[in-house]
């Protein structure tokens, strides 16, 4: 929705511009416009929620939001970096050694968390997208709301395919629903696997990796020219243990077994390593170690509480891209700072 960058609107703050005396930090015009249209255009706030949220008077929120569509700002996306935004995406490149970094701001309600960042994951997807090109896709909430910033066209000769197994209760964020409906958006072939996302016990697993079809499907995900993956916590309110696909007395276990998060359902420590538990040796899933062979891999996925969960994928998957919000990318840089330090003071 905005498409131009924050630089350009000059450095004048907002009490100056729309003479607010009780704004509660100095803001310059551009980042507070920047803002606003976040919250008013992708998180859904009302003005007058965004009104006390910064602390101005709901006029002043009207005239801002009117300026921005009078200036060509607010269009069908925002393209525009607030200050804050464009300095959390250079630290996560240069940190992680990223191709690119999108980081959105915090949404005010965390349950929003997944809409923000899924909706920039949309965008991006669309914008990368090319006749001839193979995509692998995750699941999960966060990619479920991709689909709100997805721009539909027609794309030559492109397929789709799932890296996860299906739900035989399906709901809107079935791995199967995810792949079929990306694939609808750009008139893709759509590859399916075939198989529950997790079976009954791992003999049952080897044998269905054994079937040609399958193992077609595997080489056509490891052969993708791009990937869009979401990482789940260890959190009973995460996707696996929400939905009841695994039960939630499953967690203590994964956490004994070191577990911080799961990767395309392949639950991963720290160091991004497959740890030892039963549920790992159920998954019908892609694993992590074959997404390193895809061209591109990109990870969707916000919240501070998922920080650990996002560092250990990008270990796990070799990552290239990662689009997030302010929170996980803050928590992200300052984990590696302290990492830093530590390894400083135990050297000293």
């Amino acid at each position: 929705m905005l498409a131009t960058s924050a630089g350009q609107l000059g450095d004048e703050t907002v009490e100056d511009t729309f003479d607010s005396g009780h704004f509660p930090r100095e803001e310059s015009v551009a980042d507070a416009k920047v803002r606003a249209a976040w919250l008013y255009y992708v998180e859904g706030l009302t003005q007058e929620q965004i009104a006390d949220l910064l602390g101005l008077s709901r006029i002043k929120v009207v005239r801002m939001l009117a300026a921005a569509r009078s200036e060509g700002l607010v269009k069908i996306r925002i393209e525009a970096r607030s200050a804050r935004q464009v300095g959390l995406e250079r630290g996560l490149v240069t940190t992680f050694g990223l191709q690119e970094a999108v980081v959105v701001p915090t949404a005010r309600d965390p349950a929003n968390i997944s809409a923000l960042v899924g909706h920039a994951a949309g965008v991006w997807l669309s914008d990368r997208l090319q006749d001839n090109m193979s995509l692998a896709v995750g699941w999960g909430q966060t990619l479920h709301q991709a689909l709100r910033g997805i721009q539909p066209r027609q794309i030559e000769a492109m397929s789709v395919v799932s890296l996860l197994g299906g739900l035989t209760h399906s709901r809107s964020i079935n791995p199967s629903a995810v792949a079929r409906r990306v694939a609808d958006m750009f008139g893709a072939d759509c590859f399916q696997l075939t198989a529950p996302v997790f079976v009954s016990n791992p003999e049952l697993r080897e044998a269905l990796w054994r079937e040609p079809t399958l193992r077609d499907l595997i080489d056509r995900a490891r052969a993708a020219d791009l990937a869009l993956i979401s990482v789940g916590d260890l959190a009973p309110d995460s996707t696996l243990f929400r939905e009841a696909i695994l039960p939630r007395a499953d967690l203590v276990s994964l956490k004994k077994a070191g577990a911080v998060g799961d990767l395309v359902c392949h639950f991963v420590d720290a160091e991004g390593q497959l740890v030892d538990h039963p549920v790992n040796q159920r998954v019908m899933a892609i694993s992590p170690a074959d997404l390193r062979g895809i061209g591109l891999v990109a990870i969707a996925a916000g919240g501070a509480h998922k920080e650990g969960a996002i560092r250990a994928a990008l270990r796990a998957s070799g990552a290239k891209v990662l689009i997030t919000d302010e929170g996980a990318a803050e928590g992200l840089l300052a984990g590696n700072a302290e990492a830093r330090q530590s390894e400083w003071r135990a050297r000293a």
